[in-house]
């Protein structure tokens, strides 16, 4: 049975997208048992763009870093190919 394991040799939009969801929901959950309940509305909110974007494809994160300049893993193996 195969397993999936992400690439690792490098930072791509698709694994610090996944880093910023994992850091935002471990830090809202920790907030709102510590600080206020009301700190659990962001966690929901980063469950439904999660949901949001794995049923649309659309990740506003997503954008905004491609934007920046991060390389999606798409186009990194696009330009190792061409070499």
């Amino acid at each position: 049975m195969p397993i999936y394991r992400a690439k690792t040799d490098s930072w791509y939009v698709e694994r610090i997208t996944s880093l910023l969801a994992g850091i935002f929901v471990f830090g809202s959950v920790v907030l709102g048992l510590t600080v206020s309940k009301y700190f659990l509305y962001f966690t929901a909110f980063v469950g439904f763009m999660l949901m949001f974007y794995a049923i649309t494809g659309l990740c506003p994160s997503s954008i905004l870093l491609h934007k920046l300049g991060v390389p999606s893993l798409l186009e990194k193996y696009c330009k190792e190919e061409r070499n």
